[in-house]
């Protein structure tokens, strides 16, 4: 089995676009004369399903304010939170092994290989996940691709519980301790579970022993490994650009959905209804028992067909002073108002 590790002239990729498009270019592109296993992890980021709208899955304010990225894999399923306090190995397997659909095989090595940390009572459980002590410590996902099985697992060494919970969660103003402890109750952690003499093993030394294991080397350096040329590196930045780092691909996929919002503020009531069509504004309308000496249909026009993006917005409204058509109110309210932002 090859290695491909995600790094470009000895450095380690962290960005959630270049990380995806590596992996894209590899399963679409490499075909070498084994199968490959690729390691990955990342920058904080969501990572949702092809067919996911993303405003229904993530709290975008929480998410601008920690930095975490969105992330639109090519692939079906539910949106997970990935960081860079976990490894996650991505694999390509050829010819007929019957690994597809046998998440029960594809963990059999990782399993092993927690077992030699000290780590017992993982089982593979449900469809694909991997559980410790009842605890998801995995979720597995596999699809063919030209005749290969895509497959690929994280393993859970150090989760943030918090960001978890906060990032997964739109539209939701306060999220009260009992989510964090929902979320701990129901995903696990690795670390807890190894052996003493483990206990403070770093992620790139958990890493490399698995990566190890899964090779069946004893050690990193034997790894049998294929280098992406320069021309491979393009390659994958022309997807990352065009797809993974593209916002139109994250966000603007979903054709169209609707949403109303309602708040009091100081000025009045405001009522937004929104239809919403690749994530641009398609419809817009604002009532409401505020007070304003201008008509709200001039702020209407100026908004249809704008970005459902923070910055697209307040560049759509730069020449407008909303005191005139509200009364006493900031753009920056009123944006994040469209937004479901908190103040």
């Amino acid at each position: 089995m090859y290695l491909i590790d995600s790094m470009r002239n000895g450095e380690w990729i962290y960005d959630p676009g270049m990380s995806m498009a590596l992996q894209d270019y590899v399963k679409e592109h490499l075909f070498l004369d084994d199968d490959i296993l690729f390691p990955y992890m990342m920058q904080p980021a969501i990572q949702i399903g092809k067919f996911q709208n993303a405003y229904e899955e993530i709290n975008q304010p929480y998410m601008d304010k920690h930095n975490i990225k969105l992330i639109r894999r090519e692939t079906g399923g539910g949106a997970i939170y990935m960081d860079d306090q976990n490894m996650s190995f991505s694999f390509l397997f050829t010819g007929d092994n019957n690994i597809n659909g046998n998440y029960a095989r594809l963990y059999e090595p990782a399993i092993k290989a927690l077992e030699k940390l000290g780590v017992k009572n993982v089982e593979q459980k449900g469809r694909n996940d991997l559980e410790l002590d009842g605890k998801k410590i995995s979720g597995a996902a596999m699809t063919i691709v030209k005749g290969r099985v895509y497959a690929g697992y994280s393993l859970l060494l150090d989760p943030n519980y918090e960001a978890m919970v906060q990032a997964l969660n739109p539209n939701q103003k306060k999220i009260d301790s009992h989510g964090i402890k929902s979320i701990r109750s129901r995903i696990g952690s690795i670390r807890p579970y190894l052996a003493e003499e483990y206990k403070d093993i770093t992620l790139w030394e958990f890493t490399n022993f698995m990566i190890c294991e899964l090779l069946n080397i004893d050690h990193i350096n034997e790894a049998k490994r294929y280098e992406l040329t320069e021309e491979d590196w393009a390659a994958v930045e022309k997807i990352a650009s065009e797809k993974y780092n593209n916002w139109d691909w994250n966000y603007g996929r979903f054709d169209q959905f609707e949403y109303n919002l309602t708040e009091r503020f100081p000025i009045g009531t405001i009522n937004i209804g929104l239809t919403i069509k690749q994530a641009k504004i398609n419809e817009l309308s604002i009532t409401g028992d505020f007070f304003g000496t201008k008509n709200v249909d001039e702020v209407i026009n100026a908004l249809v067909g704008v970005r459902l993006k923070k910055d697209d917005l307040i560049t759509a409204l730069d020449t407008f002073n909303l005191n005139d058509y509200f009364g006493k109110m900031t753009k920056e309210t009123f944006i994040n108002f469209i937004l479901s932002y908190n103040e």
